[in-house]
């Protein structure tokens, strides 16, 4: 016989008709979050009811507090013992994992849940000790979970609630062995909430093996996930990118653009801040105390212009950043999608900007069709009317502009529990888990 399929509930129109905690209310009014988005609506009734969930969504449509209140509630007035947390959210990079946990912050510290961030590129001790102190919440990267659960700092033995954020892009990095491996020492009658922009085979198969009779809900598929963004292919001769990057560079408000490899994002940044414009860079080869600087000077705007290669296209929500530039093209559609997500976020308007050299106008083409996408294609050259329209590209000042370079690795706090995250690297990622943090 099939097996019987559970109706799910239906959507709300309000947090208050939740069976949420008043404390949790009253957070999220302190917070500016007032009306849920179609993901939470629908999904938070039945996350809350101790359903399994499969939610399609891009990154910046709400999924952080869909998952986010529900594990927290279901977690509320239990206290973890040493090494043993009750709740595990796996992501697939550093910067989303310090996304969802400056998100969820308010909420946790409001129910006095204790979050504990785990991820590589940061003391691993420093962790270790927050596990040890008991931590009902990880936010954790895969890789780095594994290490301390090798060294017997962490066990999943106890983990009821177990959230995949991203999932498409673990499978991508390579990280679906050490998913599976994470999850197979969960409690296996513990609930599980998945959230992926796409539901490729790697995916479908974590869902098979892993989610019971899931509530499924899709917002802003793939192919929509576009409405509030223009789509711009530049079309430009080899010997005019640099002015014009530069041009756009120079623009009045904030933009992030990137490049292929980390020597071309050093690359152009050393030869902005030559021209006058506030440029700071971020890739793989920065310590992890550097980059969350970085992103701190970019939020509080002590940096204009963000240099990054792909590390920045997931997990980086910066309130009103309305242009990506993509310098050099993303090799593949999920790549371009994931940094155009960067702006038009939480419903706002936001335009995507791509580069486009001779030869790379038929795999240019091919890729905006793969993505759904019909851009409005422009030839352009430096310090003409049309790039300044799209971009609002001007000419640099020219006065050599001079950043406090990024903090070294250990000469500050990094975030590892709610109480780390006061020292200076969080400043920037507080002001993150505001209504758009969503």
């Amino acid at each position: 016989m099939p097996a019987t399929v559970t109706p799910a509930l239906p959507p709300v129109e309000a947090f208050t008709d939740l069976d949420l905690p008043t404390r949790l209310l009253t957070t999220l009014r302190a917070q500016g979050v007032a009306t849920p988005f179609p993901i939470q609506a629908a999904t938070l009734p039945n996350s809350l009811a101790g359903r399994d969930v499969l939610g399609r969504g891009r990154t910046g449509s709400g999924k952080t507090l869909a998952f986010g209140l529900a594990l927290l509630a279901r977690t509320q007035g239990q206290q973890a013992e040493p090494r043993q947390p009750l709740a595990l959210v796996l992501v697939p990079t550093r910067e989303l994992a310090q996304q969802v946990t400056a998100a969820l912050t308010p909420y946790a510290r409001a129910l006095r849940v204790r979050l504990a961030t785990v991820v590589g590129g940061v003391p691993i001790n420093r962790q270790a000790r927050a596990l040890h102190a008991g931590a009902e919440v990880v936010v954790a990267t895969p890789g780095r979970l594994k290490d301390l659960i090798d060294r017997d700092d962490c066990r999943l033995d106890r983990v009821a609630v177990t959230v995949l954020d991203e999932a498409d892009q673990m499978a991508d990095m390579g990280f679906m062995p050490q998913v599976t491996a994470l999850l197979d020492q969960v409690r296996p009658d513990g609930q599980r909430l998945l959230f992926s922009a796409t539901l490729d085979r790697n995916v479908d198969r974590l869902v098979r093996r892993y989610l019971h009779d899931p509530v499924v809900h899709s917002v802003d598929p793939v192919a929509g996930a576009v409405t509030t963004m223009e789509h711009h292919v530049l079309h430009i001769e080899d010997a005019d990118k640099h002015a014009a990057t530069t041009e756009i560079a120079a623009r009045d408000g904030r933009v992030i653009m990137f490049l292929d490899t980390k020597h071309a994002v050093d690359r152009l940044t050393k030869r902005l801040l030559a021209v006058g414009v506030r440029a700071s860079a971020l890739h793989g080869g920065k310590s992890q105390s550097q980059r969350t600087r970085t992103l701190a000077q970019f939020k509080d705007g002590q940096v204009t212009v963000l240099v990054a290669t792909n590390v920045a296209a997931r997990g980086i929500h910066v309130d009103g950043l309305d242009l990506v530039v993509n310098v050099d093209p993303p090799s593949d559609h999920k790549d371009y999608l994931h940094r155009g997500g960067r702006t038009a976020r939480a419903g706002e308007s936001g335009t995507v900007v791509t580069m486009v050299l001779p030869h790379q106008r038929r795999e240019m083409t091919r890729l905006m069709a793969d993505a759904g996408i019909t851009p409005h294609t422009t030839r352009i050259r430096p310090g003409e009317a049309e790039l300044s329209r799209i971009t609002g590209a001007q000419a640099p000042s020219g006065v050599p502009v001079t950043l406090a370079p990024p903090a070294a690795e250990g000469s500050q706090r990094t975030a590892s529990s709610p109480r780390g995250r006061r020292g200076r690297s969080a400043q920037g990622l507080r002001r993150s888990s505001s209504a758009k943090g969503r």
